[in-house]
């Protein structure tokens, strides 16, 4: 066992390195994240605001991502992750600047997360590649399971990290060590990681930008299983973007609730998923892929909706969250390995970019939906309700019981949106 570690160990070191810095950088970035939108919520007090952020940083990666990740297949991968990780810092020095002189608007924050967003739609497809790049294929479910472990601990860390130097030090202090990650990783790209550059000896290379975009989207309808998962996936991240458009309005908002439930949640949230990662670490492959991706999704959706519409404490709403991620990264493992040994590895730029564009343009929509849904719809519409209504017994009367009625909503929405696509024989081809 332990020669086997060893020579693991050796033949992913390269991504280990990348893997371990990245991470650490994405740890940053998360902590900044989460104090601006508990600074935008307490600023205005609203979804929508707060979703806005949200929809800034999608809309331009939605729309852009197919022409972005022709471009990823031909530039240097390297210096495309060092040149949209340097732009990233940069907006973030001038939040900080902003907040200094005391002239940070939530404006200022919709245009920053608009072009970070645009600088993530080559930034991540290249990231993607430089994965499958530098690790074996043999080595691809271990590797999309220590993702999601570093993703996990990322989500685990945030909430207990940002809250701690919020409380203690301030919103400054937040960013400042986002910078220090940046740094660390930057330098560690720089100076430690040799990206192999990709060998295609087809006529991709002489093709136009769009020439080379509608390839990948031919690819994608002349492999019907792949694009019928993407499409699947696009489905559910339009609930999950209304659910977490709504989750800081109904835990921020309850009794019971505030900036400490809330943290408490994503960390429970990021535990959950971290014990999912090391499960998928450690597992062998599954005889059906498919199966498992089916089977986590619905089960997912099927039980922490529910939970949160009708717990009314934070014990319930973390072990909502428990059962509602504990399975996701089992599902994005599989998913990840049938798109890696799928998809030539020569145009992955290209259908990962399309990808990109057909399964997250339903996440900007979600965040709008949310934050409208729970401003202009369930909100007024408890507020109108009169106590002692059925509704109020099941939802409460304060703040936040609108956004708990969304849950409800969303939860039945969720798990109905699975079954067809459980039925989709095109999906089911890909075991093949």
């Amino acid at each position: 066992m332990i020669i086997n570690l060893k020579s693991n160990i050796g033949e992913l070191r390269t991504f280990l390195i990348l893997w371990i810095t990245q991470s650490f950088s994405a740890l940053g970035s998360a902590m900044t994240n989460f104090a601006l939108v508990i600074w935008s919520y307490q600023q205005q007090g609203s979804a929508l605001t707060t979703s806005l952020l949200a929809i800034c940083s999608y809309a331009p990666y939605v729309l852009l991502s197919i022409f972005a990740g022709a471009l990823s297949d031909r530039w240097n991968k390297k210096a495309t992750m060092l040149l949209s990780d340097s732009f990233a810092a940069l907006c973030t020095v001038s939040v900080l600047i902003l907040l200094t002189t005391g002239k940070l608007q939530i404006w200022h924050l919709y245009l920053i997360n608009t072009l970070n967003g645009l600088m993530n739609t080559v930034q991540q497809p290249a990231s993607d590649v430089s994965i499958s790049l530098l690790s074996p294929k043999k080595h691809y479910q271990k590797v999309s399971g220590m993702r999601s472990l570093s993703n996990s601990l990322i989500t685990v860390l945030t909430p207990m990290l940002a809250t701690s130097m919020l409380a203690f030090a301030g919103i400054r202090f937040v960013i400042l060590f986002d910078l220090i990650t940046f740094v660390t990783a930057f330098i560690s790209l720089l100076c430690f990681v040799k990206i192999p550059q990709v060998t295609d000896g087809s006529s991709t290379v002489n093709e136009t930008v769009l020439q080379s975009a509608k390839s990948g989207l031919r690819y994608l309808r002349d492999n019907r299983g792949i694009l019928d998962l993407i499409l699947f996936l696009a489905v559910i991240n339009f609930t999950a973007s209304i659910f977490n458009a709504a989750l800081p309005a109904m835990i921020l908002s309850r009794a019971g609730g505030g900036e400490l439930a809330l943290g408490m949640v994503n960390t429970v949230t990021g535990i959950a998923t971290m014990f999912g990662s090391i499960l998928v670490s450690i597992l062998p492959p599954p005889k059906s892929r498919v199966r498992v991706i089916c089977n986590c999704l619905l089960f997912s959706m099927s039980t922490e909706n529910f939970i949160l519409a009708f717990g009314k404490s934070t014990p319930i709403w973390c072990f909502g969250a428990i059962l509602g991620w504990i399975f996701i990264p089992v599902m994005n493992a599989n998913m990840d390995v049938l798109f890696r040994t799928k998809i030539p590895i020569e145009m992955q730029g290209r259908i990962y970019s399309a990808r990109n564009t057909l399964q997250f343009f339903t996440i900007p929509l979600g965040y709008l939906c949310g934050g409208v849904l729970v401003d202009r719809v369930f909100e007024p519409f408890m507020a109108e309700q009169p106590a002692g209504s059925l509704w109020t017994t099941l939802f409460g009367i304060e703040k936040g019981s609108g956004a708990a009625l969304l849950f409800l909503v969303i939860g039945i929405l969720g798990a109905l949106s699975c079954l067809p696509f459980r039925a989709d024989r095109n999906i089911w081809k890909l075991e093949k």
